[in-house]
């Protein structure tokens, strides 16, 4: 039986180690300036925002979506109601 549990073990410890189980580690410490470095481009940026081209509501609202104020969505002269507000 000792043996049997013994191939049991080893057989377990070869499908752990296959490379289908395997994970990429890092072979060196990063530094702490290039980690700063990369973490530097991770910056947050205020969105763009156009005035509603509907004369009477001209609230700031984000480019190609409805207007939340007035429910309007289009260019000027092709503005439509897209949804009840």
């Amino acid at each position: 039986m000792d043996k049997l549990a013994s191939l049991d073990a080893l057989q377990l410890l070869r499908k752990a180690f296959t490379k289908e189980n395997t994970v990429a580690v890092p072979k060196r410490k990063m530094s702490r300036a290039n980690t700063r470095a990369r973490r530097a481009q991770w910056k947050a940026t205020a969105p763009t925002l156009v005035a509603c081209s509907n004369q009477a509501c001209k609230a700031m609202h984000l480019p190609h979506t409805v207007c939340p104020e007035c429910g309007q969505y289009g260019p000027e002269g092709n503005r439509r109601q897209v949804i009840d507000v």
